[in-house]
């Protein structure tokens, strides 16, 4: 936890008040601030700290083994870094994977990412609890020189998450193809999988492990970025149009993204499926509404009840904002529901095949217990469109 030259600690955590957590810096130097949540997965921070959804965010890791498997490139879920950094019980160990390729240091050192373990991290998640998402700027500096005064002014003037549209930048820019399916064992991630549907990804912050889902049911998906209109993704002749997961408030996304949304379905009959942004930005253009809550949802290990079937499924989870099912209209129905804190978790129109999740599916990570949404999906568009592309 300290300079062994100067017997400091080298890294902290601080809260607008004032208030610090020392412990041992890790990953890149420097100073980042963002939003506190804490994630209760056993496995998966390289998805984790990938996920573009994470943006804003300092993550709060519950399990105290993080980092023992190294990092790989296959793992990423984007390219650019998300999360601005990671809080941990304990410092990272030495990897021990035959995947991995480097250390979580080197890793987050090379992505600009900070790193900080030894923390009270049992604490810092009672405070988010009881108090609500924290502001918190995180530093890593070696020779365990901290001006905490300017740290605790980083965090009281972050602007939170609250209003704040960051799905734009969090998209890809340009348009592109995806055709690689799953990783499968012992070859890893195939180039391309056999396609028979056309899909058009919207892209809000898109985790590639969605993508790879929706290529193993047969699509071949080409990505839209956020702001692209109605009429540019119809002209393109899709099967389906899927919403992607995202960061930031879905009311501030909405401005372009409603109106996206409202053209596909006045426009066409297609199916529509959306997850985590994506469904609340689903929820809007329907005319619901959505909140922000307390601390959110982040984890692995989340329990949602499928309200139709009965079925309960274990399910990863990543959102700070939720659709207000007091404001859905007629003719949404209510699909999912968490049984953590009984807030709504998915929904689908009555006479069409549009339908959405809170959770994700494609399980990175976390379980696979609701990989069926995607052949769902897949066979809305097959039961649409009976006779395959060639």
């Amino acid at each position: 936890m300290e300079n062994r030259t100067t017997g400091k600690p080298t890294g902290c955590v601080v809260l607008p008040d004032g208030t610090s957590y020392f412990g041992a810096g890790f990953g890149a130097e420097g100073a980042a601030v963002g939003e506190l949540c804490f994630n209760t997965a056993m496995t998966g921070y390289q998805e984790i700290m990938t996920d573009p959804s994470y943006s804003g965010q300092a993550v709060v890791f519950t399990f105290p083994h993080i980092g023992n498997t190294g990092a790989n490139p296959e793992d990423n879920e984007a390219d650019r870094p998300a999360a601005v950094g990671m809080i941990m019980k304990w410092t990272p160990s030495a990897q021990s994977s035959w995947r991995a390729e480097e250390g979580l240091p080197e890793w987050l050192s090379r992505r600009g990412q900070i790193g900080i373990g030894g923390v009270d991290t049992r604490r810092l998640t009672r405070l988010v609890r009881m108090q609500g998402a924290q502001h918190a700027a995180l530093a890593h500096s070696e020779d365990g020189v901290f001006d905490i005064d300017a740290l605790g002014r980083m965090a009281k003037e972050f602007p939170g998450l609250d209003g704040l549209d960051l799905a734009e930048d969090a998209a890809s820019s340009e348009q592109y193809c995806w055709s690689a399916p799953r990783w499968q064992w012992p070859g890893g991630a195939p180039e391309s999988g056999k396609a028979d549907l056309r899909v058009a990804a919207v892209d809000y912050g898109a985790k590639r492990n969605i993508l790879r889902c929706l290529a193993s049911v047969g699509c071949g998906v080409t990505v839209f970025p956020a702001r692209t209109g109605w009429e540019r993704i119809l002209a393109a002749e899709p099967d389906g149009v899927f919403l992607s997961n995202g960061p930031g408030d879905p009311a501030a996304t909405a401005d372009y993204a409603v109106p996206m949304i409202r053209g596909i379905l006045d426009n066409s009959s297609i199916p529509v499926f959306g997850i985590c942004l994506g469904h609340q930005l689903l929820a809007l253009a329907l005319g619901a509404r959505t909140a922000k809550m307390k601390f959110g949802h982040h984890g692995a290990n989340h329990p949602v009840k499928d309200m139709e079937s009965g079925k309960v499924e274990i399910t990863s989870m990543n959102h700070g904002f939720t659709v207000d099912r007091d404001t859905l209209p007629q003719g949404v129905v209510e699909t999912h529901r968490s049984l953590f804190d009984q807030t709504n978790c998915g929904i689908r129109m009555a006479d069409r095949p549009v339908f959405s999740v809170q959770f994700h599916p494609e399980a990175s990570p976390g379980p696979q217990d609701s990989f069926y949404l995607f052949e769902k999906f897949a066979a809305s568009m097959r039961q649409r469109r009976p006779q395959p592309r060639t």
